[in-house]
């Protein structure tokens, strides 16, 4: 497998369990193609061309010949300097590694990353929430986020994996919809009518045993275990988290649980004041799931690979 048929699939797969559905990725798609056809040449120059084919600014090829062969991949949920060089203290031992790959985005995919969170609006239309309304509180909170992503060293690890001459990609968004949706339908499928029935289902996935028996279970962080649900939605999928100021909105359009991977103080508040349940599944061992499901898909295409985890990534097989 070549590590552009690797990138390409990856993203294919995050497409197909995209929350949003085929048609609205293809209608963002199209767009960005005719607004690229419109740009003047030296604009053009200047344009990040995976944004034609690809809707998830946080995941990309970041270092690396795209026709490199990759049949062994250290994969971590966060690669910094110190993972690069530990990637290339393993191949001085022998150890064969055709890529490292990251979750949590880097270098150019980190740079712009805020600009996947539009999708939550989307997502949350679906849910009843208008969509005007929707927009107007997350365009408040990407802009915070833009800047607050705006002065970082972002091409730290990228220098890194150059001078090491390492392959070095991320997959964020693409394994964040894998987990978003394989959730969603399996609460909606279990039928879960109390918080502790969704507690039931979270605590009998594998990665959510491993993360529990590192102290780090999943929790209820609002409401009680005897709480009836209403509807649930899996907030999993979209880049960070969303605004703050959104939580009445969802109570209105009849969410009554929101099952998600972290929520700071202020969300939380908000949440509360909202009278939304909330269950805190847990951030890391959320991502394992994710990439464990797109791994999953990558295998069944193309054959085995070899992983190598590290970097708080477990690899688990699902089905």
């Amino acid at each position: 497998m070549r590590l552009q048929e690797f990138y390409d699939f990856m993203v294919k797969a995050g497409k197909k369990q995209d929350p949003r559905g085929q048609k609205t990725i293809d209608s963002l798609l199209e767009k960005v193609n005719r607004n690229y056809q419109k740009m003047e040449a030296k604009t053009k120059d200047g344009f990040d061309r995976d944004r034609l084919n690809n809707p998830y600014a946080d995941t990309r090829i970041l270092y690396g010949d795209p026709q490199s062969e990759v049949k062994s991949i250290m994969l971590g949920v966060d690669i910094d300097v110190g993972e690069l060089l530990l990637a290339d203290r393993l191949r001085l031992k022998g150890e064969k590694i055709d890529l490292v790959m990251a979750h949590h985005p880097a270098g150019k995919a980190y740079a712009n990353f805020y600009e996947v969170m539009g999708m939550q609006a989307d997502i949350l239309q679906q849910f009843g929430v208008p969509i005007n309304v929707a927009e107007q509180l997350l365009e408040k909170r990407i802009r915070e986020v833009e800047k607050k992503v705006m002065p970082a060293n972002h091409m730290r690890a990228y220098d890194t994996a150059r001078l090491l001459d390492i392959p070095f990609m991320c997959a964020h968004t693409v394994a964040d919809n894998q987990v978003a949706t394989f959730l969603q339908k399996t609460l909606d499928q279990s039928k879960v009518q109390t918080l502790e029935d969704i507690m039931k289902v979270l605590n009998g996935i594998p990665e959510y045993k491993i993360s529990a028996e590192n102290n780090n279970p999943p929790r209820i962080l609002i409401g009680k275990e005897a709480n009836r649900t209403g509807q649930v939605f899996v907030d999993m999928t979209g880049g960070t988290e969303g605004s703050a100021d959104i939580f009445e909105k969802m109570a209105q359009a009849g969410i009554g649980t929101l099952v998600c991977m972290h929520l700071s103080e202020k969300h939380a508040a908000n949440a509360e004041k909202a009278h939304l349940n909330v269950v805190i599944a847990g951030h890391i061992s959320s991502d394992n799931l994710g990439l464990n499901l797109l791994l999953d898909s990558v295998i069944k295409q193309f054959g085995n690979l070899k992983i190598i985890p590290c970097s708080g990534f477990v690899r688990i097989k699902h089905g």
